[in-house]
């Protein structure tokens, strides 16, 4: 799938994570979040907006012992919910038991440095293992149904997952039903730029600030809703992926004056869905991506994968195409996501070939507070490095990173972020859709 040694190797860097360097036997050798503590290094009564501080995490088991190894996952954000203002910090491993963040200090007022121990070094060594066994950590289900009268038709109901081996390739054998894909195989100090494919993401990306997002990627504006139908205006705008792009629709169906839905005779959680603006002939169309898929129960043929969906698209300065591709894979191997993910990038550098004036937009994945070993952020994390590093070096791609909007916000995490986010999110998405 046009994936060289050399790039897999770099993926194997981005991905590398730290184990513990013992077997561990008990819970109290385990990292320890209540003894385990952080502080800032040479604290001061006062700072300037535009400076830095530094946090050291250091991290102890349940015994109280210092722990001589990395590899935990913890969370950083620096916050002040009074003033609806936050910002994200990258925890640093220095991989012998102690971590450090730098804390860009974006406003003026107070700031309330938050650590969590997200999952100790020996929880991620285990759901790492888990996540890479061949035991399915999520189960789907098939429906089969023959023709003829509703009351003497023939249905069969059947455990369906995908067919992954632990070598990174198709699995052979008859565990489960096969529904082979033929085609695929399967307002800030300095000037900022306009907002455009090829720019980098920085960390901290931005901050919020009274509850709006100031990017450090380039000059997003706050679209009012007569912008926004400005800016979509003679647009067709495709959103695939999962629910939280269709939150994308709904924002759009909520906020764009005049947007209508049409009838498709589709369920509104599983699509395909689809909105029109005759006024300024404005199409925009929301479609789950295909299997796995954790939805409830819908045709098959409904689910598109993201590949095909974007080889149907001719493209052109009219079409936009925003993609996410992340939480429902959270549950297969990462070599399966590996897969998938080349797949996508084959068909968007196809269709940029065809039309290099369409726009292309990735939307990471979203933390959701989850814990536990079948959809932990961790997964969710290794997912977006890895979109991140297969798409870095595509010309004409966006990437909006969402996890840093989503991990440092004041209200809980949420894996459906809630609309303050969605808000600044499309009004990221629209600032490169019309960046003047």
């Amino acid at each position: 799938m046009g994936i060289s040694d050399e790039e897999w190797e770099r993926l194997q860097k981005a991905l590398d994570w730290p184990i513990p360097d013992q077997e561990i036997t008990h819970l109290i050798q385990s990292t320890s979040p209540v003894h385990s503590s952080f502080s800032i290094v040479g604290l001061k009564e006062s700072y300037k907006v535009g400076e830095k501080i530094y946090v050291t995490i250091t991290a102890r088991d349940h015994n109280k012992n210092l722990k001589r190894y990395g590899g935990d996952y913890f969370k950083a954000k620096l916050f002040n919910s009074e003033l609806k203002a936050s910002v994200y910090g990258e925890v640093v491993d220095h991989r012998n038991g102690t971590y450090s963040v730098a804390f860009l200090l974006p406003w003026e007022g107070q700031a309330q440095v938050f650590v969590r121990l997200e999952h100790s070094s020996e929880v991620v060594q285990i759901i790492k293992k888990h996540r890479e066994s061949s035991f399915p950590r999520s189960h789907y289900r098939g429906y089969f149904e023959g023709p003829g009268p509703n009351k003497t038709r023939i249905r069969e109901v059947v455990e369906c997952n995908v067919k992954w081996g632990a070598d990174g390739s198709w699995k052979k054998g008859d565990c489960c039903c096969e529904y082979k894909d033929i085609k695929t195989g399967t307002v800030w100090q300095w000037t900022v730029e306009k907002c455009r494919s090829g720019l980098r993401t920085p960390v901290p990306a931005g901050f919020y600030v009274k509850d709006v997002w100031k990017s450090f990627v380039c000059n997003t504006r706050q679209f009012s809703p007569a912008q926004m139908a400005n800016c979509l205006k003679n647009k067709i705008v495709y959103l695939l992926g999962d629910s939280t792009t269709r939150q994308w629709f709904e924002y759009f169906e909520q906020k764009v004056p005049g947007l209508k839905r049409m009838d498709l005779h589709t369920h509104h959680g599983g699509g395909p869905l689809m909105a029109v603006e005759l006024k300024n002939n404005i199409i925009i169309h929301w479609r789950a991506h295909g299997v796995p898929m954790r939805f409830h129960k819908m045709p098959i043929i409904d689910l598109h994968y993201i590949s095909n969906a974007i080889d149907e698209i001719a493209g052109g300065p009219h079409a936009v195409i925003a993609f996410t591709y992340c939480a429902h894979l959270a549950f297969q191997p990462i070599t399966f996501y590996i897969h998938e993910v080349a797949k996508i990038r084959q068909s968007v550098i196809a269709l940029l070939s065809r039309a290099p004036d369409t726009t292309v937009v990735i939307k990471s994945g979203n933390t959701a507070g989850v814990k536990d070993i079948f959809l932990s952020d961790w997964y969710m994390l290794q997912l977006n490095t890895v979109m991140q590093e297969m798409f870095r070096d595509i010309d004409g791609v966006i990437f909006i990173d969402v996890w840093q909007m989503t991990s440092c916000h004041y209200l809980l995490e949420n894996l459906h972020p809630a609309p303050v986010i969605i808000a600044n999110a499309v009004d990221m998405f629209l600032s490169y859709v019309c960046p003047s």
